[in-house]
């Protein structure tokens, strides 16, 4: 496949990026910063504004999917509106450069702990990670609403951490999942490959998931 990855240098995309090319992918990676990707026969480094719209359409024309592991940065202040901003032109920029499969990294506050109840409307969720929590949160409501492309969402567990690849975990849909009485966790190289995964073999087409141990 032809993948444009936007994010490729960040926690999620760096691990997506290498998981894409281990499998053989052709990857373009979509950065701030060309200088952090590595090199890569297989892959295409491109400076990128996911705020631009009509430049992200030309640069995803002629790709097979689009990963959105965009964030704007932990430490921003606006880091709910930038995610919630950027989520609107990449999907925006996916219609104009008339490609269909668009997976989204989001987040595990929008996973439901309870009838009717989110992770992050709980009073333990962490308070710096909330704005960011609910830019992903709106980006989930946001893609939910869209009929014209054949996109996805993946939710991370509660705990997202540095670690080896096993490809072993399970998946789920709109719950967070549990260890027993203890929140799942998966490495972030594992989440790879459940998103490479749903790239190559789609099975959430229009829903969102998520993985872990």
């Amino acid at each position: 496949m032809k993948i444009a990855l936007i994010g490729a240098t960040g926690f999620v995309g760096a691990a997506v990026l290498q998981e894409a090319l281990n499998r053989g992918h052709q990857v373009t990676g979509l950065v701030r910063n060309t200088e952090k990707l590595p090199e890569h026969p297989a892959l295409t480094a491109q400076a990128s504004d996911v705020f631009d719209t009509a430049k992200l359409a030309q640069q995803l024309n002629g790709h097979d999917a689009v990963v959105h592991a965009f964030n704007p940065g932990w430490g921003r202040e606006d880091i709910r509106e930038k995610f919630i901003d950027g989520t609107r032109s990449i999907i925006d920029a996916t219609k104009q450069a008339q490609l269909q499969r668009l997976l989204i990294v989001g987040g595990a506050g929008s996973l439901y702990v309870a009838p009717g109840i989110q992770l992050l409307d709980t009073p333990d969720f962490p308070a710096q990670y909330r704005e960011g929590a609910e830019g992903a949160r709106q980006a989930l409501n946001i893609i939910q609403a869209e009929t014209s492309l054949a996109w996805s969402f993946i939710s991370p567990p509660a705990l997202l951490t540095p670690g080896e690849r096993t490809g072993k975990f399970r998946l789920g849909e709109n719950e967070l999942l549990m260890n027993g009485d203890q929140p799942a966790s998966i490495t972030v190289a594992d989440l790879a490959v459940a998103i490479v995964d749903e790239l190559e073999r789609p099975h959430h087409l229009r829903r969102r998931f998520t993985a872990g141990y």
